[in-house]
């Protein structure tokens, strides 16, 4: 009948260190991915060369991790230490190749950023001039409004009072040359407004169309989603971009493939665990009397067989009483001077 406790306790030990193997492999898959990415981009003129290249040495710098990991203390010094060094260098090379790799990413991130920034540059000089016209306009306006009120009450008030040399009255009436006179400027003041109000409606047209089109370059670009944590980071701490990517570049590498080996080396130490549970012994303090049965084998050998095991003093006793009843039965066992020499 199967055990069924036994056989989940089994497929449990080895779900973990196959788990953590698989992420290692997944870590160092990803890693050597970006590295060989990258230094292919800073070597651009060779870059299949560069490829098979750093591949190859991705694969070697993990064997060298579980070798070095494995056999420690069986390898020779002087090899060790040059595994350890080139493993170290190694680390170095695909670190600089995946920030290589994520800083070309970056910069090309940061180009399109440019040129949406340069757009809104050019947008927002437009919308400074349309600014400007309009201030000049609206004064302007201030000016022929306060002229056109002015004429208006010229037009009213114009009344010339004079005495009449025959009657002596006083007449009042209006001068038709000074009329004619605020009618034309009159004219001319209001012509000047319309003018004016007509221009200022189409500079404020203008103006909300350059608005718009700022917010719609800054809203519906896939690069300002990606950048605006980094913006928003650039803000409030004060820093440019491109120091603060440079910093989140150096934690990744620092951490990406250094977690890579460690998990390597994680993974031989968790299959080697599994493989001791499976072969270490179990002692038992059950004594077992020795008997015709169970006397080692190397006790009825050929008397030709020069080599022995030597066994502890301490079953000499009990296998000679076994050895005893053994030639009472008449069956052809060595005799206590040939038993001496299998023993210690």
């Amino acid at each position: 009948m199967i055990d069924l406790t036994s056989v989940t306790k089994k497929i449990q030990a080895r779900v973990f260190p196959t788990f953590i193997a698989l992420t290692a492999l997944a870590v160092s898959a990803s890693a050597a991915f970006y590295s060989v990415s990258g230094l292919s981009k800073l070597f651009a003129g060779a870059a299949f060369a560069v490829i098979l290249m750093a591949s190859s040495l991705e694969v070697a710098k993990l064997v060298i991790a579980s070798l070095l990991y494995q056999y420690w203390n069986k390898v020779n010094k002087v090899l060790r230490t040059y595994l350890s060094i080139a493993l170290i260098v190694l680390v170095i090379i695909t670190s600089m190749g995946i920030y290589g790799f994520l800083s070309a990413a970056y910069q090309e991130t940061a180009a399109l950023a440019g040129n949406i920034d340069a757009q809104i540059a050019l947008v927002e000089t437009k919308r400074d001039n349309v600014r400007d016209q309009l201030t000049v306009y609206n004064t302007e306006k201030i000016t022929v409004n306060g002229a056109v009120s002015n004429l208006r009450a010229g037009l009213a008030n114009n009344v010339i009072q004079y005495k009449d040399p025959e009657t002596g009255e006083i007449i009042t009436t209006t001068s038709s040359s000074t009329r004619k006179a605020l009618e034309k400027q009159l004219d001319q003041a209001i012509e000047r407004q319309t003018e004016i109000n007509t221009r200022i409606d189409n500079l404020n047209q203008q103006l909300f169309d350059y608005e718009t089109e700022i917010v719609e370059i800054s809203s519906n670009s896939e690069i300002a989603g990606e950048l605006g944590p980094l913006k928003y980071l650039s803000g409030l701490t004060g820093l440019p971009m491109d120091k603060i990517i440079n910093y989140l570049l150096l934690v990744i590498i620092f951490v990406f493939d250094p977690l890579a080996i460690s998990l390597v080396i994680a993974a031989n130490f968790a299959f080697a665990q599994l493989k001791n549970e499976h072969t270490d012994i179990k002692p038992t303090n059950e004594y077992i009397p020795p008997t015709e049965k169970n006397i080692p084998e190397m006790l009825v050998t050929p008397k030709t067989k020069k080599e022995y095991v030597k066994l502890p003093s301490s079953l000499m006793g009990p296998i000679k009483e076994a050895l005893k009843h053994a030639r009472r039965r008449g069956e052809d066992v060595p005799n206590d001077d040939e038993l001496n020499k299998f023993f210690k």
